[in-house]
C-alpha cells in the first residue's frame, strides 16, 4: 500500500478520482437525481480520465506543489458545483458558455442567489477540506523517501489506462443496454449537442457536461438532412385554411443547402390547422400585449389586493393550466417565444445572440401586413437584452425604451421604474391611431426582494398583518404596482373612447425566482413542489364585450402568436410556428419545459429524470410517450436550427425569389375552390 502511496501519478490518480467522484454523487443527490443508474457507471470513467490527465501533469512537480493544487482544484470545483446548482434553483437549467453574456446579470442579485441556494450545496466544500487536513496531517507520515520509481513507466501505464477508460467510456454512450428509450434525447444526441443542459448533467455529470458544452462550441455538430412525411390533410370544408405551397415547392426543388433543406421538409410537413368558430371574433380590433415581469398566479389569488387584475380575470378568458417555464434567459427568450412562436435555444442566450435575425411571420409583422401600427415599450435600458435591436427587427415599427419615454432611472437597478409610469408614457404613443399592436413589457415587480426599495417598501403596509417572509411581502408591494398599472391602462383606454375596440393579452415572462421557495410558497395558495407546477403563471385574453370563460387546457406563451393571429384572422401559416392555436380542434393541450420535460392533464414527464408522474387514472402506452417525446424534441430541434441559421429571412427571400409577393402564396378557401373547379 505504502508503494501505491508514494508513486505520485497513481497516488494523485486515485486521490483525484476519489475526490472529484464524491462530488458529482453528493451533486446528484442534492440535485434530485438518481444515483443508481448506468448514468453513474459513466460518469466515474469521467471522472478516472479526468484525474489521470491532471495526475500525469502534477506528477512533475513536487509533492507539496501537487499537493497545492489537488486541494485548490477541489476548491474550485466546489464553488462551480454550488454556482451551477444555485443557477438551476434559478432558472431551472444549468450555466453554458453560451448564456455566459448573462453572468454579470447574477452580480446586481448576488444576495437573492445566496438567500435562494440550497444549504447542502455548501457541503461539497467538506471535501477539499477534509483533504487540506489530509495533506497537512497525514501525508508527510505516509511517505517513504527511500522508495524509488521509474515514472516513465509508471506514466506510460497511466496513458494506456487512460486510452482504454476512454473507449469504455465512449461504449457507455452506444452500448444499447445502457440506454433509456424513454430519454427524450439520447445520449449520442447529447454528446454530440449538450443543448438539453439538465439531461445532460444527468447523464454525463457536471463536469462531464462541462467538457461537452465546451466541446461544441469548438467542434460544430452539423446537422444532418431528414425527412418529414407530409401531415395528409383533411376533407377541404369551409373551415380549411387553404395555402398554395408552389413557392415552396420550387425553393425546395432547388435547396442545396442541408439546413435549409431539412427546415424546408419540416415546416412543409406539419399539420395546416384549420379555421374554427372563433376565426375574425376581434378582426379590425387593436391589440394590447402586457407581458409581466415575474408575474404569477398569486395575481389571481389575491383580489382583495389586486382588483385591476381580478377584473380581466374574472370578465375575461383565462387558461387555468398556464405555464411559464425558465430558461437560460428567461425573460428575453420568453418574450421572443412570444414574438415568434418559436422554442428558443435552451444553452444560449438566444435573444441576444441572434439579436440580428428577422422574422417576416412574427406578431409585429404580421399585424403591419393587416396595416397595423405596431410598437414596443419597455422602461428599461439595453442593460440586459438587445430590445432596441431585436424588436425592430422582429417588426415593431417604433420601440421605446426607458430613455425614449422619458422615465427616469433610480440606481444602476434599484429601485426599478414605476410601471404606472410606463402606461401613462407609453399609451400617448399609439392612442390615437386608426389601428394598433402594441407590446409592453413591465419591469416593478423584478428582483430584488431581499434589499429595501422605493418600489419593494411602497405598499408593505397592505400586508402588515400577513404572517410572510419579508421578501414575500415586498414582491407583493411590487406587484401592487402592476395591478396599478393594469389599473391606469383600463382607464386610458376607457377615458380615450378605445377600451372596447381593444383587446388586452397578458401574460407572464416567468414566475419570482429571485423569491425562496419558502417564501414563494407562504404566498402561492397553490402546490409548487412537483410537476413543474412552481411555473403556473396567469394567461388572460381580455375585452369589455366577451363572456367570461376558464379554459382548462395546458399552455405557455409558445400559443400566443397563432391563437391572436386566428382570432383576429390574420393571413398566416400555421405551419411555421412551434405553438398552436389554442381554440383550434388540433390542440393537444401541452406544456413543453426548457429540458423537453412536459405536461398534460393527464402526467408530467420529467426529461431529467427520465420518468413520468401520472396526475389521474389515466395512463400513456411507451409508445404514446415516445411518440410525444419525438414530437416535443423535433419541434424543439427545428425552432432551434431555424434561428441559428436565419432560416425565416431565408424562407422570406426564396419566396419572393419563387413568387411576386408572399401573399400570393396564402389564398383563400374561395379563391382555392374557384381555381380548382376551372381545373
Amino acid at each position: 500500500m505504502k508503494k501505491i502511496y508514494n508513486n505520485k501519478v497513481v497516488c494523485y490518480s486515485c486521490l483525484l478520482t476519489m475526490g472529484i467522484f464524491l462530488l458529482e454523487i453528493f451533486f446528484k443527490v442534492i440535485m434530485g437525481l438518481s444515483v443508481f443508474n448506468w448514468s453513474v457507471l459513466r460518469i466515474f470513467l469521467g471522472c478516472i480520465i479526468l484525474s489521470n490527465i491532471i495526475s500525469l501533469l502534477i506528477s512533475f512537480l513536487k509533492r507539496k506543489y501537487a499537493n497545492i493544487i489537488v486541494c485548490v482544484l477541489l476548491f474550485l470545483l466546489g464553488i462551480l458545483f454550488t454556482a451551477q446548482g444555485g443557477m438551476h434553483n434559478y432558472l431551472g437549467t444549468y450555466m453554458s458558455l453560451g448564456t455566459a453574456s448573462q453572468a454579470h446579470a447574477i452580480e446586481y442579485f448576488i444576495g437573492d442567489f445566496f438567500t435562494s441556494l440550497n444549504p447542502w450545496f455548501y457541503m461539497l466544500f467538506i471535501i477539499p477540506i477534509l483533504y487540506v487536513l489530509y495533506f497537512i496531517f497525514l501525508d508527510k507520515k505516509l511517505i517513504d523517501k527511500s522508495l524509488k520509481y521509474k515514472y516513465n513507466v509508471v506514466r506510460c501505464i497511466t496513458v494506456f489506462v487512460t486510452i482504454i477508460t476512454c473507449g469504455l467510456y465512449y461504449g457507455t454512450i452506444n452500448f444499447s443496454f445502457m440506454q433509456d428509450k424513454m430519454q427524450i434525447v439520447s445520449n449520442k444526441e447529447l454528446y454530440k449537442n449538450p443543448s438539453m443542459q439538465n439531461i445532460a448533467v444527468s447523464q454525463y455529470g457536471l463536469l462531464g457536461y462541462e467538457f461537452l458544452d465546451i466541446k461544441s462550441l469548438v467542434i460544430k455538430h452539423e446537422q444532418t438532412a431528414e425527412t418529414f412525411a407530409k401531415y395528409e390533410p383533411k376533407e377541404v370544408t369551409n373551415y380549411s385554411r387553404i395555402i398554395d405551397d408552389t413557392a415552396w415547392d420550387a425553393l425546395q426543388e432547388t435547396e442545396t443547402n442541408k439546413d435549409y433543406k431539412t427546415l424546408n421538409s419540416y415546416f412543409m410537413s406539419k399539420e395546416i390547422t384549420s379555421k374554427n368558430d372563433y376565426t375574425g371574433m376581434f378582426k379590425g380590433k387593436n391589440l394590447i400585449v402586457l407581458m409581466i415581469e415575474s408575474g404569477s398566479n398569486v395575481l389571481k389569488n389575491y383580489p382583495e389586493y389586486f382588483p385591476n387584475f381580478a377584473k380581466l380575470y374574472n370578465n375575461g378568458w383565462s387558461w387555468e393550466n398556464a405555464f411559464s417555464p425558465r430558461n437560460a434567459c428567461s425573460t428575453g427568450n420568453n418574450e421572443m417565444t412570444g414574438i415568434t412562436s418559436l422554442y428558443t435555444i435552451n444553452n444560449t442566450c438566444t435573444i441576444n445572440t441572434y439579436k440580428d435575425n428577422t422574422y417576416y411571420e412574427s406578431l409585429f409583422n404580421l399585424f403591419n401586413r393587416a396595416n397595423y401600427h405596431t410598437s414596443s415599450y419597455h422602461d428599461y435600458t439595453d442593460h440586459f437584452y438587445y430590445r432596441s435591436i431585436y424588436h425592430p427587427n422582429m417588426g415593431s415599427q417604433n420601440y421605446y425604451d426607458v430613455n425614449k419615454l422619458g422615465i427616469k432611472l433610480g440606481s444602476e437597478y434599484q429601485p426599478w421604474p414605476s410601471d404606472v409610469e410606463l402606461i401613462e408614457k407609453a399609451v400617448p404613443h399609439f392612442i390615437d391611431e386608426d389601428k394598433y399592436m402594441a407590446w409592453l413589457t413591465t419591469v416593478s415587480s423584478h428582483m430584488t426582494y431581499k434589499n429595501s426599495s422605493k418600489t419593494g417598501d411602497m405598499y408593505l403596509d397592505l400586508y402588515k398583518d400577513e404572517d410572510w417572509d419579508i421578501t414575500a411581502k415586498r414582491y407583493m408591494s411590487k406587484l401592487k404596482i402592476v395591478d396599478n398599472a393594469i389599473g391606469e391602462l383600463l382607464k386610458e383606454l376607457e377615458d380615450n373612447g378605445k377600451l372596447e375596440d381593444t383587446v388586452i393579452m397578458l401574460f407572464a415572462d416567468h414566475y419570482p425566482y429571485g423569491l425562496s421557495n419558502d417564501a414563494f410558497a407562504q404566498i402561492a395558495k397553490y402546490d409548487t413542489s412537483s410537476n413543474g407546477d412552481i411555473d403556473r403563471t396567469p394567461f388572460i385574453i381580455y375585452n369589455p364585450s366577451l363572456e367570461a370563460k376558464k379554459f382548462d387546457d395546458y399552455t405557455t406563451f409558445v400559443n400566443i402568436l397563432p391563437t391572436m393571429a386566428n382570432l383576429f384572422a390574420l393571413d398566416y401559416d400555421p405551419r411555421l410556428y412551434g405553438g398552436t392555436d389554442l381554440l383550434s380542434d388540433s390542440y393537444e393541450g401541452i406544456v413543453v419545459f426548457a429540458d423537453g420535460s412536459w405536461r398534460t392533464d393527464k402526467a408530467y414527464y420529467d426529461a431529467t429524470k427520465g420518468k413520468i408522474n401520472y396526475i389521474g387514472a389515466d395512463k400513456y402506452t411507451d409508445e404514446e410517450i415516445i411518440s410525444i417525446n419525438t414530437k416535443v424534441k423535433n419541434e424543439m430541434k427545428m425552432d432551434n436550427l431555424a434561428i441559428k441559421t436565419n432560416y425565416f429571412a431565408y424562407l422570406e427571400n426564396g419566396l419572393k425569389t419563387n413568387d411576386d409577393t408572399l401573399e400570393n402564396s396564402n389564398t383563400s378557401f374561395e379563391e382555392a375552390a374557384s381555381n380548382k373547379s376551372n381545373e
